[in-house]
Protein backbone atom coordinates (compact mmCIF):
# COMPACT_ATOMS: atom_id res chain seq x y z
CA UNK A 1 0.00 0.00 0.00
CA UNK A 2 2.97 2.17 0.52
CA UNK A 3 4.31 1.97 -3.03
CA UNK A 4 0.97 4.41 -3.62
CA UNK A 5 2.71 7.33 -2.44
CA UNK A 6 6.28 8.75 -3.69
CA UNK A 7 8.82 8.58 -0.62
CA UNK A 8 9.22 6.54 1.88
CA UNK A 9 6.54 7.98 4.85
CA UNK A 10 4.31 4.83 5.88
CA UNK A 11 0.71 6.63 5.73
CA UNK A 12 -2.07 7.08 7.53
CA UNK A 13 -4.49 4.38 7.51
CA UNK A 14 -8.19 5.84 8.05
CA UNK A 15 -11.24 3.98 8.02
CA UNK A 16 -14.60 6.32 8.10
CA UNK A 17 -18.01 5.25 9.66
CA UNK A 18 -21.03 6.22 8.76
CA UNK A 19 -22.96 4.59 11.58
CA UNK A 20 -24.28 2.06 9.13
CA UNK A 21 -23.60 -1.89 8.17
CA UNK A 22 -21.29 -1.75 5.76
CA UNK A 23 -18.50 0.94 7.38
CA UNK A 24 -19.08 -0.88 10.39
CA UNK A 25 -18.44 -4.10 8.80
CA UNK A 26 -14.96 -3.06 7.09
CA UNK A 27 -13.77 -1.74 10.40
CA UNK A 28 -14.19 -5.36 11.66
CA UNK A 29 -12.91 -7.15 9.09
CA UNK A 30 -10.05 -4.95 8.45
CA UNK A 31 -9.14 -5.32 12.18
CA UNK A 32 -9.37 -9.28 12.22
CA UNK A 33 -7.29 -9.09 9.21
CA UNK A 34 -4.59 -7.22 9.89
CA UNK A 35 -4.31 -6.61 13.71
CA UNK A 36 -0.88 -4.74 13.45
CA UNK A 37 -2.01 -1.57 11.45
CA UNK A 38 -2.47 0.99 13.25
CA UNK A 39 -5.84 1.78 11.74
CA UNK A 40 -7.56 5.30 12.58
CA UNK A 41 -11.29 5.62 12.68
CA UNK A 42 -13.26 8.38 12.17
CA UNK A 43 -16.85 9.48 12.31
CA UNK A 44 -17.44 12.66 10.57
CA UNK A 45 -20.38 14.42 13.14
CA UNK A 46 -23.27 16.85 11.45
CA UNK A 47 -24.83 16.83 14.95
CA UNK A 48 -27.87 15.94 13.25
CA UNK A 49 -27.24 12.01 13.59
CA UNK A 50 -30.34 9.73 15.19
CA UNK A 51 -29.94 9.12 18.56
CA UNK A 52 -29.28 5.22 17.58
CA UNK A 53 -26.08 5.96 15.46
CA UNK A 54 -24.47 7.63 18.56
CA UNK A 55 -25.36 4.26 20.60
CA UNK A 56 -24.10 1.99 17.56
CA UNK A 57 -20.79 3.71 17.61
CA UNK A 58 -20.68 3.65 21.03
CA UNK A 59 -20.89 -0.30 20.92
CA UNK A 60 -18.66 -0.02 17.51
CA UNK A 61 -16.03 1.46 19.96
CA UNK A 62 -16.41 -0.96 22.54
CA UNK A 63 -15.42 -4.12 19.97
CA UNK A 64 -13.01 -2.44 18.33
CA UNK A 65 -10.90 -1.12 21.58
CA UNK A 66 -10.47 1.42 20.03
CA UNK A 67 -11.02 5.46 19.84
CA UNK A 68 -13.40 7.04 17.22
CA UNK A 69 -12.43 10.11 16.57
CA UNK A 70 -15.60 12.80 16.00
CA UNK A 71 -14.98 15.20 13.36
CA UNK A 72 -17.31 18.37 12.84
CA UNK A 73 -17.39 21.52 10.85
CA UNK A 74 -15.42 24.67 11.75
CA UNK A 75 -18.81 25.47 13.13
CA UNK A 76 -19.17 22.60 15.24
CA UNK A 77 -23.00 21.69 16.25
CA UNK A 78 -24.10 24.98 14.55
CA UNK A 79 -22.79 23.37 11.32
CA UNK A 80 -25.74 22.81 9.27
CA UNK A 81 -27.68 25.81 9.58
CA UNK A 82 -24.67 27.83 9.85
CA UNK A 83 -24.23 26.89 5.48
CA UNK A 84 -27.74 26.59 5.46
CA UNK A 85 -27.94 30.64 6.15
CA UNK A 86 -25.13 30.86 3.31
CA UNK A 87 -27.19 29.08 1.13
CA UNK A 88 -29.98 31.10 1.22
CA UNK A 89 -32.43 28.62 2.79
CA UNK A 90 -31.82 26.04 -0.11
CA UNK A 91 -32.28 22.84 1.32
CA UNK A 92 -29.17 20.34 0.47
CA UNK A 93 -30.62 17.65 -2.24
CA UNK A 94 -29.72 14.43 -4.50
CA UNK A 95 -29.03 16.82 -7.34
CA UNK A 96 -27.29 20.45 -4.26
CA UNK A 97 -25.28 17.95 -1.89
CA UNK A 98 -23.56 20.51 -0.06
CA UNK A 99 -23.93 19.15 3.56
CA UNK A 100 -21.64 16.30 2.31
CA UNK A 101 -18.95 18.59 1.43
CA UNK A 102 -19.47 21.02 4.44
CA UNK A 103 -20.28 18.75 6.63
CA UNK A 104 -18.21 15.39 6.03
CA UNK A 105 -15.70 16.12 3.31
CA UNK A 106 -14.36 18.47 4.42
CA UNK A 107 -14.07 18.16 7.99
CA UNK A 108 -12.09 15.09 7.16
CA UNK A 109 -9.71 16.52 4.69
CA UNK A 110 -9.10 18.72 7.50
CA UNK A 111 -8.32 16.28 9.94
CA UNK A 112 -5.97 14.30 7.42
CA UNK A 113 -4.32 17.61 6.32
CA UNK A 114 -1.68 16.61 3.60
CA UNK A 115 -0.26 13.59 5.16
CA UNK A 116 -0.43 10.56 3.26
CA UNK A 117 -3.89 9.02 3.92
CA UNK A 118 -4.87 5.29 3.10
CA UNK A 119 -8.85 5.92 3.12
CA UNK A 120 -10.58 2.58 3.63
CA UNK A 121 -14.19 2.57 2.17
CA UNK A 122 -16.86 -0.30 2.45
CA UNK A 123 -17.93 -0.64 -0.87
CA UNK A 124 -18.73 -4.17 -1.15
CA UNK A 125 -17.70 -6.52 -4.51
CA UNK A 126 -21.78 -6.48 -5.35
CA UNK A 127 -22.44 -3.21 -5.70
CA UNK A 128 -22.43 -1.18 -8.96
CA UNK A 129 -21.13 2.70 -7.65
CA UNK A 130 -18.40 4.78 -6.81
CA UNK A 131 -17.46 6.02 -3.35
CA UNK A 132 -16.02 9.34 -2.36
CA UNK A 133 -12.81 9.93 -4.50
CA UNK A 134 -10.48 12.91 -3.15
CA UNK A 135 -9.24 15.61 -5.27
CA UNK A 136 -6.12 15.53 -3.17
CA UNK A 137 -3.08 13.98 -4.10
CA UNK A 138 -2.04 12.50 -0.51
CA UNK A 139 -5.53 10.81 -0.14
CA UNK A 140 -6.18 7.42 -1.74
CA UNK A 141 -9.02 5.47 -1.16
CA UNK A 142 -9.06 1.43 -1.10
CA UNK A 143 -12.16 -0.53 -1.31
CA UNK A 144 -11.08 -3.66 0.74
CA UNK A 145 -14.66 -5.41 0.03
CA UNK A 146 -14.57 -5.19 -3.64
CA UNK A 147 -10.60 -6.26 -3.76
CA UNK A 148 -11.48 -9.27 -1.35
CA UNK A 149 -14.67 -9.96 -3.49
CA UNK A 150 -16.82 -9.96 -0.13
CA UNK A 151 -20.79 -8.71 -0.70
CA UNK A 152 -23.94 -8.79 1.34
CA UNK A 153 -23.89 -11.79 2.76
CA UNK A 154 -20.37 -11.53 4.38
CA UNK A 155 -21.14 -7.86 5.57
CA UNK A 156 -23.99 -9.90 7.81
CA UNK A 157 -21.96 -12.54 8.54
CA UNK A 158 -19.24 -10.22 9.48
CA UNK A 159 -21.69 -8.00 11.68
CA UNK A 160 -23.17 -10.85 13.46
CA UNK A 161 -20.63 -13.21 14.09
CA UNK A 162 -18.37 -10.15 15.43
CA UNK A 163 -21.85 -9.69 18.47
CA UNK A 164 -22.06 -5.88 16.76
CA UNK A 165 -25.03 -7.06 14.92
CA UNK A 166 -26.77 -4.04 12.80
CA UNK A 167 -28.26 -0.62 14.44
CA UNK A 168 -30.98 -0.23 16.23
CA UNK A 169 -32.34 2.18 13.58
CA UNK A 170 -32.87 -0.55 10.56
CA UNK A 171 -36.00 -1.53 13.14
CA UNK A 172 -37.77 1.01 11.07
CA UNK A 173 -35.45 3.23 8.56
CA UNK A 174 -32.96 1.81 5.57
CA UNK A 175 -30.02 4.07 6.04
CA UNK A 176 -27.41 6.00 8.10
CA UNK A 177 -27.65 9.74 8.01
CA UNK A 178 -29.05 12.66 9.79
CA UNK A 179 -32.47 12.64 10.91
CA UNK A 180 -33.50 14.77 7.95
CA UNK A 181 -31.89 13.04 5.26
CA UNK A 182 -33.33 13.85 1.83
CA UNK A 183 -32.60 9.99 0.48
CA UNK A 184 -34.97 8.80 2.97
CA UNK A 185 -38.60 6.93 1.59
CA UNK A 186 -41.50 8.85 2.43
CA UNK A 187 -42.19 5.49 4.52
CA UNK A 188 -39.36 5.95 6.89
CA UNK A 189 -40.31 10.46 7.12
CA UNK A 190 -43.50 8.52 8.46
CA UNK A 191 -41.38 6.24 11.34
CA UNK A 192 -38.95 9.44 12.23
CA UNK A 193 -42.35 11.10 13.30
CA UNK A 194 -43.16 7.81 15.18
CA UNK A 195 -39.84 6.87 16.81
CA UNK A 196 -38.62 10.14 17.16
CA UNK A 197 -41.42 13.25 16.88
CA UNK A 198 -39.30 15.98 18.15
CA UNK A 199 -36.85 15.02 15.31
CA UNK A 200 -39.54 15.18 12.62
CA UNK A 201 -40.97 18.69 13.92
CA UNK A 202 -37.14 19.75 13.72
CA UNK A 203 -36.97 18.75 10.30
CA UNK A 204 -40.49 20.20 9.46
CA UNK A 205 -39.71 23.38 10.98
CA UNK A 206 -36.51 23.72 8.07
CA UNK A 207 -38.76 23.44 5.29
CA UNK A 208 -40.16 26.38 3.29
CA UNK A 209 -43.29 25.45 1.47
CA UNK A 210 -44.07 28.67 -0.16
CA UNK A 211 -40.50 28.58 -1.70
CA UNK A 212 -40.35 25.01 -2.53
CA UNK A 213 -37.86 24.05 0.33
CA UNK A 214 -38.84 20.92 1.21
CA UNK A 215 -37.10 17.66 2.42
CA UNK A 216 -39.28 15.53 -0.20
CA UNK A 217 -39.67 16.51 -3.71
CA UNK A 218 -43.11 18.10 -4.69
CA UNK A 219 -44.28 16.92 -1.25
CA UNK A 220 -43.92 18.49 2.21
CA UNK A 221 -43.67 16.65 5.66
CA UNK A 222 -46.89 18.26 6.91
CA UNK A 223 -48.51 16.44 3.92
CA UNK A 224 -47.00 13.61 4.76
CA UNK A 225 -48.02 13.13 7.95
CA UNK A 226 -52.00 13.42 6.67
CA UNK A 227 -53.32 10.54 8.09
CA UNK A 228 -54.92 9.60 4.52
CA UNK A 229 -51.67 10.57 3.00
CA UNK A 230 -49.38 8.75 5.53
CA UNK A 231 -51.91 5.33 5.20
CA UNK A 232 -52.04 5.47 1.28
CA UNK A 233 -47.60 5.91 1.67
CA UNK A 234 -47.42 2.66 4.21
CA UNK A 235 -49.37 0.51 2.46
CA UNK A 236 -47.27 1.02 -0.73
CA UNK A 237 -44.18 0.68 1.10
CA UNK A 238 -45.91 -2.84 2.53
CA UNK A 239 -46.52 -4.43 -1.11
CA UNK A 240 -43.23 -3.13 -2.07
CA UNK A 241 -41.81 -4.81 0.66
CA UNK A 242 -43.67 -8.62 -0.15
CA UNK A 243 -42.34 -7.84 -3.63
CA UNK A 244 -38.89 -7.65 -2.52
CA UNK A 245 -39.44 -10.18 0.50
CA UNK A 246 -40.26 -12.71 -2.37
CA UNK A 247 -37.32 -12.38 -4.72
CA UNK A 248 -34.71 -12.75 -1.51
CA UNK A 249 -34.57 -14.80 1.09
CA UNK A 250 -34.05 -12.61 4.43
CA UNK A 251 -30.86 -13.15 6.35
CA UNK A 252 -30.80 -13.95 9.93
CA UNK A 253 -30.06 -10.19 11.29
CA UNK A 254 -32.96 -8.54 9.33
CA UNK A 255 -35.48 -11.01 10.46
CA UNK A 256 -34.22 -10.12 13.95
CA UNK A 257 -34.94 -6.84 13.13
CA UNK A 258 -37.90 -7.36 11.17
CA UNK A 259 -37.59 -4.12 8.33
CA UNK A 260 -34.91 -4.81 6.01
CA UNK A 261 -31.71 -3.45 5.81
CA UNK A 262 -30.36 -1.95 1.81
CA UNK A 263 -28.32 -4.40 -0.25
CA UNK A 264 -27.60 -2.02 -3.10
CA UNK A 265 -28.08 1.76 -1.73
CA UNK A 266 -26.79 3.90 -4.66
CA UNK A 267 -27.23 6.99 -2.68
CA UNK A 268 -25.92 8.49 0.46
CA UNK A 269 -23.03 9.81 1.70
CA UNK A 270 -20.25 8.96 -0.32
CA UNK A 271 -17.38 9.62 1.68
CA UNK A 272 -18.12 7.04 4.87
CA UNK A 273 -20.65 4.79 3.11
CA UNK A 274 -23.84 3.50 4.86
Amino acid sequence: MSSLFAGSTEPRHVVTLSGGKDSTALALYLRERNPDVAYEYVFCDTHKELPETYEYLDRIEARLDRPITRLASKHGERGFDHYLKLYGGFLPSPSARWCTRQLKIEPFERHVGDDPTLLYVGIRADENRGGYISTKPNIRAVFPFREDGLGRTDVMRILEQSGVGLPNYYQWRSRSGCYFCFFQRRGEWVRLRENHPDLYKKAKAYEKEDQGYTWVQNESLTQIEDPDRKAAILDHEAKDRARRAARRRPDRLTQAFGFEAPDDEDDGCLICHK
